[in-house]
C-alpha cells in the first residue's frame, strides 16, 4: 500500500497536464500495482491458511483452500484499487507523478519494494527484517532516521493501524452476518478497539522492517527525493488516492473472509 519513486518528463511535460481521468491508469502501471496486488494474493493465501487453524476444525480443507482462491482474484483486486485510485485523483494534475515513477530510479524502487514484500511473504525473512529494526529503533541509526520523514510524509503509521481496524471490523461484521458469532455493532467496535494498541506496535514494526529492507540499496538522494514528491500536493493526493483504493479491497475481502468462514464453522456450502 505504499507509493513508488521518479522522473521521466519531456512527452508528458510537452503533452500538458494530464487530468486523472485519462492517466491514473497509467499512473498505476508506473507503481507497479498489478505486482503489489499479485504479492497481496500471495500474503492472502497464506492468511486464509492461518486463518482456518483459528476458526475452523481441524484446520483448512480443500474446499476452505479453493474459496480463499477465490476470494483473492487479482482481476477484481485489481478493478476495486483501479476505481478508487481514479475517483480520488478525480480533477488532480498527474503530469509530475507519471514524470517522477515511470524514470528509471523509479522503477528501480518499485523493483525493490515489490521484491522486499515479496521477500517477507516468508516468515523467516519478515522476523530478520523486524529484527534489524527491534534492534536499531530508538538509536539514532541512520538506517531508520533515513525512512522516518518518509513514514510521517504519508502518513503512514495512522493511515495502516486505521486500514487495518476497518478490516477487523468488516471481518468480525462478516462472521456476525454468517452466524457464526453473535454481537452487537457496539461490541464489535470495542473488540476491535481494544486491539488498538497491539495493531499499532505491530503495524510500525512491520512497516519500518520493510521499508528499511526495500530501500537499503537506495541513495541517500534518491529516498530524498521521494520523500520531497510525497510532500507535494499531488504527492499527498496520490497517497490519499491508494490508501482509499487499497483500502476499499481489503474491507470486501475481509468481509468475505468473513462470511466464509461462517459458513464453513456452520457446516454449509457457499
Amino acid at each position: 500500500m505504499i507509493a513508488r519513486l521518479v522522473s521521466v518528463v519531456l512527452l508528458a511535460v510537452c503533452s500538458g497536464p494530464v487530468w486523472a481521468s485519462d492517466a491514473s491508469d497509467e499512473l498505476l502501471r508506473a507503481l507497479g500495482i498489478d505486482e503489489i496486488i499479485d504479492v497481496m494474493r500471495d500474503e492472502g493465501l497464506d492468511y486464509g491458511a492461518e486463518m482456518a487453524l483459528d476458526f475452523l476444525p481441524g484446520g483448512a480443507t480443500q474446499a476452505w483452500s479453493e474459496i480463499v482462491s477465490q476470494l483473492y482474484n487479482t482481476d477484481s483486486m485489481y478493478q476495486t484499487v483501479r476505481e478508487g485510485f481514479a475517483d480520488g485523483l478525480e480533477g488532480s494534475d498527474l503530469t509530475p507523478l507519471i514524470a517522477f515513477f515511470k524514470a528509471e530510479e523509479g522503477q528501480r524502487i518499485v523493483a525493490l519494494e515489490v521484491s522486499a514484500r515479496r521477500a517477507m511473504i516468508d516468515g523467516d525473512v519478515e522476523e530478520a527484517a523486524r529484527d534489524v529494526f527491534r534492534d536499531l529503533d530508538g538509536t539514532d541509526n541512520p538506517q531508520v532516521a533515513r525512512v522516518e520523514p518518509f513514514v510521517a510524509a504519508n502518513d503512514l503509521i495512522e493511515a495502516n493501524v486505521a486500514g487495518a481496524m476497518n478490516a477487523s471490523y468488516k471481518f468480525y461484521s462478516g462472521l456476525v452476518d454468517g452466524g457464526a458469532l453473535e454481537l452487537s455493532e457496539d461490541e464489535i467496535f470495542a473488540d476491535v478497539w481494544s486491539q488498538e494498541e497491539e495493531t499499532r506496535a505491530d503495524t510500525r514494526e512491520w512497516l519500518y522492517g520493510f521499508l528499511m529492507l526495500a530501500y537499503g540499496p537506495l541513495e541517500d538522494e534518491v529516498v530524498d527525493s521521494y520523500v520531497a514528491l510525497s510532500s507535494t500536493p499531488e504527492g499527498k493526493a496520490m497517497n490519499r488516492a491508494l490508501f482509499a483504493g487499497f483500502n476499499t479491497m481489503y474491507d470486501d475481502l475481509s468481509y468475505a473472509l468473513g462470511l466464509a468462514a461462517a459458513h464453513q464453522m456452520r457446516g454449509e456450502d457457499l
